[in-house]
């Protein structure tokens, strides 16, 4: 599925949630790994534009954030995309929207 570049340009961002392990099978354990081989994280971002804000949750590489990254620091994202999905758990269909990211940087 096609994914859309997000600008935030104009946007503050905040780290809402610190970084935790991306999970791909939680019967197992294994680790979600990006098409690189390398694993994954999902933080979570408050993003604030305009006199909105929206909390996301961003899949990120391991490598692309620093040691630690804590809620309420000031934040860039580098590369954030969206992409839809759909699946079917369990019998049910389900869609929405993910969120990755190349980078995330403290804010300057």
């Amino acid at each position: 599925m096609p994914s859309f570049k997000i600008d935030l340009a104009t946007a503050v961002v905040f780290v809402a949630t610190a970084p935790e392990p991306k999970v791909k099978n939680f019967a197992t354990g294994e680790r979600a790994v990006n098409v690189e081989g390398k694993a994954m994280s999902t933080v979570g971002l408050l993003v604030s534009d305009e006199g909105e804000g929206n909390l996301l949750k961003v899949n990120i590489p391991e490598n692309g954030y620093p040691e630690g990254l804590a809620p309420g620091m000031p934040v860039t994202v580098i590369g954030l995309k969206a992409r839809d999905w759909e699946n079917v758990i369990k019998g049910e269909k389900r869609s929405g929207i993910s969120f990755s990211a190349v980078a995330i940087t403290p804010a300057a």
